[in-house]
């Protein structure tokens, strides 16, 4: 796990993908366990989750660095807090102050994917972009993270479209600003997150 917010009605994970179906078997298990959890505190049945999720594949560079800032700003953009610090189910915190025992996030992993060596440097320059990120009205919803499914350069995102085959036929690369590409559907669908 590089990050995450849990908000009232949705979950968004940013994970890094070690494998084939890795990431589809986990999201099955966290579905499913939590689920079951939650049915059974409230002694009922059903389903739990509205949706199946929606998972984009970012490139490990700029855009992973703005998808990090995304997502810790997810609940002050919804006018709930003023700065992610302020959110506990989040990964801000624990980025900026990792606790002793129970770590969530791959702190290492995740400052070695945005270029860092140093766990301070990275830290540093995390604080650094959500405070940009705030004194620029923190960046409106971005359908990005969550319409596309790749973000990142043109190599990147053509890689990704080969790769997907059949799945990404009705997708078309756009060029976004900044150099961004991302696959987006020819035709509009419903974002499909994990929602409550």
């Amino acid at each position: 796990m590089l990050n995450y917010t849990v908000t009232s009605n949705h979950v968004h994970l940013l994970v890094n993908d070690t494998g084939s179906d890795v990431i589809a078997q986990s999201i099955q298990l966290i579905a499913g366990r939590s689920a079951q959890e939650y049915n059974q505190r409230k002694d009922r049945q059903g389903a739990f989750w509205e949706d199946r999720y929606h998972a984009t594949a970012i490139e490990a560079d700029e855009h992973l660095h703005r998808c990090l800032i995304y997502i810790d700003l997810n609940m002050v953009r919804a006018g709930v807090v003023s700065h992610p610090v302020e959110w506990a189910h989040s990964g801000y915190r624990e980025i900026q102050e990792p606790p002793k025992r129970y770590a969530v996030i791959d702190l290492e992993g995740l400052a070695a994917l945005c270029g860092f060596t140093d766990l301070r440097g990275f830290q540093g320059a995390h604080r650094q972009w959500v405070e940009q990120a705030l004194g620029n009205a923190c960046a409106p919803r971005d359908d990005r993270w969550s319409e596309a499914i790749a973000v990142g350069s043109l190599p990147f995102v053509e890689t990704v479209k080969n790769d997907l085959g059949v799945k990404a036929m009705h997708r078309e690369v756009v060029q976004a600003m900044r150099c961004a590409s991302q696959l987006k559907p020819m035709r509009p669908i419903l974002p499909a997150k994990m929602r409550l």
